[in-house]
């Protein structure tokens, strides 16, 4: 292979660009995508009103990638990063603002002019004197660079997944059932002579990376930010779209709309939904908690120029198959997929889409070979590292396969149950609610079932970082008609936050405005909060949350109750 070495301050023939490519490889399994379009005929017989998905283009001949061969050989490469002492202190004091580094790549190839920011969210970010994730952007001060065909490529430090493997066997998941993911391999990183160890090497989700799977790339490209939801302000990181986010205001106005008939024609405008309940099954079934529709987290939104509809695009899947008993049943979080599964069409088709994504989940056909055969390509590099280390990763790997036959079990047991018939109502119109969970939104509070004033309670405390959404919330199935949530509330020192969607302690119900609620302290309060259901049968998310800067609050467990109020 030819080695180019860069001269400094002048691109290296290694960077200079390549022609970019328009294919759109057919890499579903074939078992999805037969499902798939069975799955299709079946949205366009039960909703003929509805518009159908648009259909894909096929795929054309286009000239060879770089980076094709790079990610599909299998080769782990060594990586240095090397710093001038007044660009590691400003990385330092600005770790998000991108500085000029050189990248070497083993001993003969180096690229200068290469730009290099940290990256991480809560949870994974580490200083630049720790293990760092970065970003390396190799033709932002170097037009026209490519590092084997990438524009754009993150080396993720992967201290959230100690197996290494979460990102690549999960872009492999998505890439199997036809959806866009980045491409992953691996590398050995050092920083300035110092050994930082394995990384995880993945594609940058840019404009090259939307050509590989769009007809058009120039849409408007969010970035979900952290725990943002598609109401809030996304940055919006490419595109020739819109800049007044009418794109996204369009989004999130279908999926407000009260009417289920009428959602179920505005969304299909604005939405791709036949990929997102796909995009949503994948999430829950491969375990991701901390996704967008379990905690409006990690995504990306391509709004496509072929009809202009929003493509989901999962994001920071390193904490994945943690919980083998996670539900792929509850009702989610996000705002697009509960108002996409509130809808009964829809509802019915991310059924049987769990059931005809479940092959890839098959430990034996699919899973656990993936798991070896990746664990086999970073065990050269892991003995060089040590022993110790060989060996402790040999353990976490067991361990993921593990939970891997487990979680396979436990969706095939899931995907027979039955959805919960609509909320059963004694003679005078109460029925008692149980089985809440917790939901973190901001902040760092602790959530726990506790005593207090004598009543076993469902408690919420404000952190030490002063910042509180949480909640508790319960799913339930609700016909037409007019209903009131009550329960007792108590709270100690609450300062209110002042949000949209209300302030203090309070009831709700998702994606609705609540006014009032309970500030300051006091002692047990019957709260209430009233709203209609305007459709046969729905999926309604009851919330008991607070919203503060400091303080506790506390809803009393058995005085949870819903009253109906008539039709």
């Amino acid at each position: 292979m030819a080695r180019h070495v860069a001269v400094k301050g002048v691109c290296s023939r290694a960077m200079m660009p390549t022609r970019p490519t328009h294919e759109r490889p057919a890499r579903a399994s074939l078992v999805v995508l037969l499902s798939s379009v069975m799955l299709l005929g079946a949205l366009r017989s039960s909703a003929d009103d509805e518009p159908s998905p648009s259909p894909r283009p096929p795929a054309s001949p286009t000239p060879s990638d770089p980076s094709d061969a790079f990610f599909g050989e299998g080769r782990i490469p060594t990586l240095t990063l090397e710093l001038a002492k007044e660009d590691a202190a400003r990385l330092k004091a600005e770790p998000r603002e991108y500085v000029a580094c050189r990248l070497r790549e083993g001993v003969e190839t180096s690229y200068d002019g290469v730009a290099v920011k940290l990256k991480g969210g809560a949870g994974s970010f580490r200083a630049l004197d720790d293990k760092p994730a970065f970003t390396v952007n190799v033709d932002k001060f170097c037009a026209g660079a490519r590092f084997h065909g990438l524009a754009k490529f993150h080396l993720d430090n992967s201290v959230q997944d100690d197996t290494y493997l979460d990102e690549a066997l999960c872009a492999e998941l998505f890439t199997a059932a036809g959806l866009p993911a980045p491409r992953v391999t691996h590398a050995r990183v050092s920083l300035d002579g110092r050994d930082l160890g394995l990384y995880v090497l993945k594609e940058g989700v840019d404009k090259r990376f939307l050509a590989r799977h769009f007809t058009k790339s120039k849409g408007n490209l969010y970035d979900g930010g952290f725990c943002a939801d598609v109401d809030t302000e996304l940055e919006k990181d490419a595109g020739k779209g819109p800049d007044d986010r009418s794109d996204l205001k369009a989004l999130v106005a279908a999926c407000l709309e009260p009417d289920l008939l009428v959602r179920a024609k505005r969304l299909p405008e604005v939405l791709d939904v036949d990929r997102f309940l796909s995009f949503t099954a994948l999430e829950r079934m491969a375990c991701h908690w901390d996704g967008y529709s379990q905690n409006r987290n990690n995504y990306r939104i391509y709004f496509d120029p072929t009809g202009g509809r929003a493509v989901f695009l999962a994001h920071g899947m390193d904490q994945m198959f943690q919980d083998p008993e996670a539900s792929v049943l509850d009702e989610p979080v996000a705002i697009v997929a509960a108002s996409v599964l509130e809808v009964p069409a829809w509802r019915r088709l991310y059924r049987e889409r769990l059931v005809a994504l479940l092959p890839l989940f098959d430990p034996k056909g699919s899973l656990l070979p993936r798991v070896r055969r990746i664990a086999e390509r970073l065990k050269p590099v892991l003995l060089a590292m040590g022993a110790e280390a060989a060996a402790a990763h040999a353990d976490r790997v067991r361990e993921l396969e593990e939970r891997l036959v487990a979680r396979d079990a436990n969706l095939r047991e899931q995907v027979k149950r039955e959805d919960p018939p609509a909320l059963e109502f004694d003679k005078k119109g109460r029925a008692s609610v149980v089985g809440w969970r917790a939901v973190i939104e901001d902040g760092e509070p602790s959530l726990e079932q506790a005593d207090h004033a004598g009543r076993r309670a469902l408690g919420i405390v404000v952190g030490k970082d002063g910042k509180c959404v949480a909640s508790w919330r319960r799913g339930v199935v609700l016909t037409r008609g007019r209903y009131v949530l009550e329960a007792n509330v108590a709270a100690k020192g609450v300062t209110p936050r002042l949000d949209t969607e209300g302030a203090g302690a309070g009831l709700r119900v998702s994606r609705a405005v609540r006014k009032g609620g309970v500030s300051g302290s006091a002692t047990w309060k019957l709260e209430s909060y009233e709203f209609e259901v305007s459709d046969v049968l729905v999926h309604v998310e009851l919330v008991a949350e607070l919203r503060a800067t400091k303080g506790q609050a506390w809803f009393e467990l058995g005085s949870f109750r819903l009253v109906r109020k008539g039709p």
